[in-house]
């Protein structure tokens, strides 16, 4: 079993909600779900810079007009954004550029219907918390803390253009199962975040149970381990941060379902066995 320590390393004021982090060298990119900004935190200067995703970009957007963004990952020099899919307005694609400081904007309507179709999710189930690019195929995180607890990963090949959907069963936290809240590739593994929540809805918020680590076999698609990291928190937001022959750390970030805009990071560091 999996020992590791779990701190707060700083707190950024100005930020709430956040949904998502990435870190790029001494920049920690954060995406929140109730924003339309990209932040982009100095580690170094303790500072940070807003990023507009789109022309009117805003913060603190009320919960039935938020886009919803709740995943960040990074392919080559651009950083790619998604929204959940709960509802349609939250069905968007940002593409950063980090060379040329550009956005891109892509409809994901069609190609999340496709998903949902594969693997029999209904529209109000929809709800992708993770995103990782690995090889030629692009791996989405399902949330399933809808009424048909459809947990599980969606693998498109980006280059055949197909998908395959398959279901992953995580452990309970007391009475719940857990369900993803994001992932991060580390070499050819994949570690991931989940949490409990107390609510058969994406929408409604509900009582947190707490949150857990994992990994996944890129090979087989199957779990390797779970360890829980909390009772009380809901961890939505995972980066790689450091690995060595002792440990393997990791920055996370939770979404307090508030609008205080002040964001927590946390290291997680875990102990290799």
């Amino acid at each position: 079993m999996y020992q590791f320590t779990l701190e707060i390393l700083f707190k950024i004021i100005g930020i709430g909600s956040a949904s998502g982090l990435l870190l790029n060298n001494d920049s920690l990119f954060i995406i929140s779900d109730n924003s339309t900004f990209l932040y982009e935190y100095s580690i170094a200067k303790k500072e940070y810079t807003k990023i507009k995703l789109l022309e009117n970009s805003q913060e603190n957007i009320p919960k039935k007009q938020k886009l919803d963004f709740e995943s960040i990952t990074q392919k080559g020099k651009a950083l790619y954004i998604f929204g959940s899919g709960a509802k349609p307005k939250r069905e968007r694609q940002i593409i950063y550029n980090l060379k040329n400081q550009k956005t891109e904007e892509k409809d994901l309507t069609l190609f999340y219907q496709k998903l949902k179709s594969s693997a029999s999710i209904s529209d109000k189930e929809m709800n992708i918390e993770g995103a990782v690019f690995y090889k030629n195929d692009l791996i989405l995180f399902q949330r399933g803390n809808g009424d048909g607890a459809k947990n599980g990963i969606f693998i498109y090949d980006t280059k055949k253009e197909t998908s395959q959907y398959k279901a992953i069963v995580l452990p309970k936290l007391k009475t719940v199962d857990a369900t993803f809240t994001d992932a991060v590739l580390v070499d050819d593994t994949i570690y991931f975040l989940a949490s409990a929540e107390d609510s058969k809805s994406t929408y409604k918020d509900g009582e947190i149970l707490g949150s857990l680590i994992g990994s996944i076999n890129t090979k087989t698609w199957s779990v390797n381990f779970t360890k829980q990291i909390t009772e009380t928190q809901k961890f939505e937001g995972l980066a790689f941060y450091k690995n060595s022959k002792e440990s393997i750390e990791f920055l996370l970030c939770e979404d307090n379902d508030t609008e205080e805009l002040q964001s927590n990071i946390y290291k997680l560091v875990l102990k290799k066995q």
